[in-house]
């Protein structure tokens, strides 16, 4: 059951998506939200939950960027942009 108190986590598919529209590579990103790649890379395969501080800090990242992440009832389904295309 859905938790309408929770903020909807974003997915590893919305990440990749956002670093491509952005142009940013795994390293980029990382860096700029403070992460190592490797915990970046993890999360995108599908091979780890990061902690919910990191899951803030890349959605912080990709929002100050001028990326908007969409649910439909807190489930994933999808990005936005108000960042020019690369």
């Amino acid at each position: 059951m859905v938790n309408p108190n929770q903020a909807p986590h974003i997915t590893p598919a919305q990440v990749r998506a956002a670093r491509a529209w952005l142009s940013w590579n795994q390293e980029h990103l990382a860096k700029l939200a403070g992460l190592s790649k490797e915990t970046l890379n993890r999360f995108e395969q599908g091979h780890s939950v990061p902690y919910s501080s990191t899951m803030e800090r890349l959605r912080q990242t990709l929002e100050g960027a001028g990326i908007r992440f969409l649910f439909r009832e807190q489930i994933a389904s999808g990005i936005e942009t108000t960042a020019p295309k690369s």
